[in-house]
């Protein structure tokens, strides 16, 4: 088991938001994802922990993260709110735990230390952050004794977050990517579907393709089918050229998708 939660391979996670059975969790595990993300607000840790005690795979060859809400950052409710998780999902501890958005109850001062005592009690391998832009990120792994792990932001063929990568790749964190296909936007973008058709592969896999090609991005896709599941995983053994990267990344139209 590496120390770092998201040295997984493959290097494509499964976003779970909206995944209410629990036999989907165990299916993708069972297809060959390895990295799991939740959160306190999807309300369906309890679903995450069943499929993962259905699957054929041992818990400690899997990397899981949950993200605790923002009504919970205080210091006294992110440990109880952690070990609420922790019961639902029905593990000892979570490899990534991860601030899910700085606002209402987070006041970095506070809230941050607080993840660092879980980590040092062993309920939490490492710390992450989601939704912060690099001046949060920057102040967080000021105060952090935990290197920070990761930030998870919407990034997609529409939202490059190419500043947010620079800093990344310079500081040594992951970007994970949700709603890495902008809920199906890039399907019908020009440049996705012409290196599509190049390929002779979906968009979605195009989409999926760039962004795991990146030095420190994870993307975590989420799928309602087995088919889907494992059309997303192969993604990752779509190489794609120089100008397909340029195709993609010279596309002029910006969405943000989410607040």
């Amino acid at each position: 088991m590496s120390d770092d939660p998201l040295a997984v391979t493959p290097r494509l996670g499964l976003g779970t938001m909206g995944i209410e059975e629990a036999d989907r969790i165990a299916s993708a595990i069972d297809i060959g994802y390895r990295h799991l993300d939740t959160a306190q607000i999807y309300d369906n840790e309890a679903v995450v922990g069943r499929g993962i005690e259905r699957a054929s795979v041992e818990r400690g060859d899997l990397s899981l993260a949950t993200k605790v809400w923002a009504d919970s950052l205080a210091p006294e409710e992110v440990a109880a709110s952690t070990r609420e998780s922790l019961d639902r999902l029905g593990v000892g501890y979570v490899d990534l735990l991860y601030v899910h958005r700085p606002i209402d109850a987070y006041d970095s001062d506070e809230t941050l230390p607080a993840f660092d005592r879980l980590r040092d009690e062993g309920r939490v391998r490492a710390v992450g952050v989601s939704n912060f832009d690099a001046e949060q990120v920057a102040e967080a792994r000021e105060i952090l004794d935990a290197p920070l792990a990761a930030n998870q932001v919407e990034m997609h063929p529409l939202y490059q977050q190419d500043d947010l990568l620079a800093d990344a790749q310079k500081n040594d964190y992951t970007l994970v990517a949700y709603s890495p296909l902008a809920q199906g936007e890039v399907f019908d973008v020009p440049e996705i579907r012409s290196v599509a058709e190049k390929h002779d592969v979906t968009p979605a896999q195009v989409s999926l393709a760039w962004l795991a090609g990146k030095d420190e991005v994870v993307p975590i896709p989420r799928s309602a089918s087995d088919a889907h599941l494992r059309e997303n995983l192969a993604a990752l053994d779509l190489e794609l050229d120089s100008d397909d990267v340029a195709a993609i990344e010279s596309i002029d139209r910006e969405e943000k998708l989410f607040e």
